[in-house]
């Protein structure tokens, strides 16, 4: 891995006018968003007292909010049309475009299902994702429950981390009993 290069409040600026100033998507340094996190990361492991803390607080919301508005111009103008521009995308702004890319191709699969008469197909797909299996931290303790593709699961205290089905996992989560969490390879 190349070095990483230094970012600071005023280069993420001068990236972001960059940004703005400019109708296409622009090339900028692959690894900024590593960058930045190692910054941000390294900032808030600092110990500061009194001013230097409130200082130090206020440059770290500065950068969240600089950030926040790069990736979200960013991502806006390389989904203007309806052809997702990538030549100068990083890939971690890839890694959340691909989902909107997920998102219109299942949106295309259940509207082909649905209107070539593929009723079985739908209702296999309906099963297997609220059976599908989700990984939960539970925030208080559970009752064993019977989960969507009707096995036992639990009980759980707080704090246990499980896998169960999707359906099981979303009304936990709705009703503050458990958090998701997401396993990425």
């Amino acid at each position: 891995m190349s070095e990483l290069k230094e970012i600071d409040v005023i280069s993420l600026y001068s990236i972001l006018l960059r940004e703005t100033n400019n109708d296409t998507v622009q090339e900028i340094d692959h690894q900024l968003y590593i960058s930045i996190s190692e910054f941000v990361g390294k900032l808030k492991s600092e110990g500061y007292d009194g001013v230097e803390a409130k200082v130090k607080d206020a440059l770290v919301n500065m950068i969240t909010d600089l950030t926040t508005l790069l990736l979200k111009i960013r991502l806006e103008k390389a989904t203007k049309s309806n052809k997702i521009d990538y030549s100068n995308l990083l890939n971690e702004e890839k890694f959340i475009l691909d989902a909107d890319e997920e998102k219109r191709e299942r949106m295309d699969i259940i509207l082909s299902s649905t209107l070539n008469g593929k009723s079985k197909f739908l209702d296999s797909l309906a099963t297997k994702h609220k059976t599908k299996s989700t990984v939960v931290r539970f925030l208080k303790e559970t009752e064993q429950m019977v989960g969507a593709d009707l096995a036992k699961y639990g009980p759980f205290k707080a704090e246990d981390v499980a896998t169960i089905p999707y359906e099981n996992a979303q009304a936990l989560i709705s009703k503050n009993i458990a958090a998701k969490i997401r396993w990425e390879d």
